[in-house]
């Protein structure tokens, strides 16, 4: 069997944009192996409380699906994050779970661990023509990348689409960068 890939959709809408590229990139790369698609409003992530109990016993003092999510990341050997702008940065959303990810996060011991080996990619997509503000959620995702030691393998940025509508313009971009990850 081959890879197993989880593609999250890093936005609460689940019929956007961003749906619709999680949705070409599923059909792109079918045939590479297993394909899981998740939404990040499918979980319940309750917000951080700063408590830092997690720092000495690698395990978060609340409970919610933040540990079913990282169980899809376990899972999986390649992780692709596509995530829209809210204000420059990640929906809060996805945010949220990047913060209770710290009994994860490989600067304090002990912390937990996911399966070793995996490549993780971002998809970036804003509304506005500028590509700095896909530079800095590229740099969030790869960023929290780094600290669950997922390789970091590549990341695509798409400008100025705002509607599901606007990805049809940009298939040739998506397609392309699929096959980057086949290929890797």
């Amino acid at each position: 069997m081959g890879k197993k890939l989880l593609l999250v959709n890093c936005s609460p809408v689940r019929n956007g944009a961003t749906a619709e590229i999680v949705k070409l990139a599923a059909e792109y790369l079918d045939g590479a192996g297993e394909i899981k698609s998740v939404c990040i409003d499918d979980y319940d992530i309750k917000f951080c409380r700063g408590c830092r109990a997690c720092h000495k016993t690698a395990k978060c003092v609340q409970s919610d699906d933040t540990l079913k999510l990282m169980g899809e990341f376990d899972r999986a050997d390649v992780i692709v994050c596509v995530s829209p702008s809210y204000w420059a940065d990640v929906p809060g959303q996805f945010k949220a779970f990047i913060d209770r990810c710290t009994p994860w996060s490989n600067t304090h011991e002990p912390h937990a661990v996911i399966g070793k080996g995996k490549k993780g990619y971002a998809i970036a997509l804003r509304t506005g023509p500028n590509m700095r503000e896909c530079e800095r959620i590229i740099e969030t995702i790869e960023h929290f990348y780094g600290h669950l030691e997922i390789t970091q393998s590549g990341h695509l940025g798409l400008c100025s689409i705002e509607y599901k509508e606007n990805v049809a313009d940009r298939v040739d971009e998506i397609r392309a960068f699929c096959d980057k990850i086949i290929s890797d």
